[in-house]
């Protein structure tokens, strides 16, 4: 019977490249209900800011509840592994279905045992080709609160201009909170790396959950101590295959929030000024500042690593209240590694072409805004 994969044309090629072929779509999922004791416990720590550990545990159990059916859906097809896997969290009245779907993989020749991988299975053959044997889909999350103490000496300080260290160090605490649980896990799984680190953060239950999802991989050129602590990684499949090339490895995910404050006196003057024409120069200095903190917290911890260069950092900023400006940067670390290098001297270009919608317009499809 045929086959039905959620595989494209171009990630069948590049699995055909590393002597893959496709299997069937599969599909995990678990419906959870919170339930009336975490809710309360959930509410209780809610007041007091931080991580709400009730949450966190019962989201990590629905996906990996999910997660592992996807898993049994696929070895009952004999596959080698899945790629190209997606998570999705979805509320129906009051409970939460966490969905993954795959697809499966066969391979002709394959010495590792089963595995399971973040991303496309383009990224995938960036991944193995430059020495990143996938071992299985990594996540890691924590679902936290500003909590009424923390909101209340935060909303105290906006009235002086200056960095909120208290929400600061919330974000900040919450971002490598679920970062370590993510490489906790893959060093469980016997990898020394994880690469293609993407990060969500969404509502939930009133609160907010950040997920880190990745491939957690082995690559023989790491140096030992990666066994212990594996590598992280953000780069895209291309960016992570091109350092490869050049022999530099990944040695660190690296991020860094600061929250700023305008101040009051501040925000009279930027909203005096803003009814003429020309520059507001209290927000100029407000967000120059917001980046510098930022940054130069990832620019110490790279030299604290031995880090050569910290690339393809991507810095996100947005207003999180009045008078307030959350400034992200986040990258990844990297240095020259001896025997780091790619099986090819080129990337085919199935690695690289993004795939197109191909349902144009539709209620369930992407639609195009139309002219006249």
């Amino acid at each position: 019977m045929a086959k039905v994969t959620g595989l494209s044309g171009n990630e069948i090629y590049c699995l055909a490249m590393k002597d893959m072929v496709p299997g069937e779509l599969v599909v995990g999922n678990s419906v959870n209900s919170m339930g009336f004791l975490g809710g309360l416990g959930a509410g209780v720590r809610n007041l007091l800011g931080g991580e709400v550990p009730q949450v966190t545990q019962a989201i990590a159990e629905g996906r990996g509840n999910a997660f592992a059916r996807m898993v049994q859906e696929a070895q009952r097809e004999r596959a080698s592994g899945i790629a190209g896997v997606t998570g999705e969290l979805r509320n129906f009245q009051g409970s939460t279905e966490f969905l993954f779907v795959g697809s499966c993989v066969h391979a002709k020749t394959w010495g590792g045992g089963f595995f399971s991988s973040a991303g496309s299975a383009q990224e995938l053959y960036c991944h193995m080709d430059a020495g990143f044997q996938p071992i299985s889909h990594a996540f890691g999350n924590i679902a936290y609160s500003m909590g009424v103490g923390g909101g209340f000496l935060g909303a105290l300080k906006t009235l002086g201009r200056g960095e909120i260290k208290e929400y600061s160090d919330v974000f900040n605490h919450t971002r490598h909170h679920a970062l370590d649980r993510l490489v906790t896990q893959a060093r469980q799984d016997g990898a020394n790396s994880v690469v293609g680190i993407r990060t969500s953060i969404l509502p939930w239950a009133g609160l907010h959950e950040m997920v880190m999802t990745g491939t957690a991989a082995r690559n023989p050129a790491l140096p030992r101590e990666a066994d212990t602590a594996p590598v992280t990684s953000d780069l895209t499949g291309e960016e992570l295959w091109a350092m490869a090339s050049l022999g530099y490895a990944p040695v660190k995910l690296l991020m860094s929030t600061s929250i700023y404050s305008l101040g009051f006196v501040g925000g009279f003057m930027a909203a005096f000024k803003s009814f003429a024409k020309g520059e507001v120069s209290e927000l100029t200095t407000l967000i120059h500042d917001a980046r510098e903190i930022a940054i130069d917290r990832i620019k110490r911890e790279a030299d604290a690593l031995g880090a050569e260069d910290v690339v393809g950092v991507k810095t996100y900023i947005q207003e999180v209240g009045a008078g307030l400006v959350e400034f992200m940067a986040i990258g990844t670390a990297i240095r020259k590694q001896p025997g780091m290098a790619t099986a090819n001297q080129a990337l085919p270009v199935h690695a690289m072409v993004s795939e197109k919608d191909t349902w144009i317009d539709g209620d369930f499809g992407f639609s195009l805004d139309r002219q006249g």
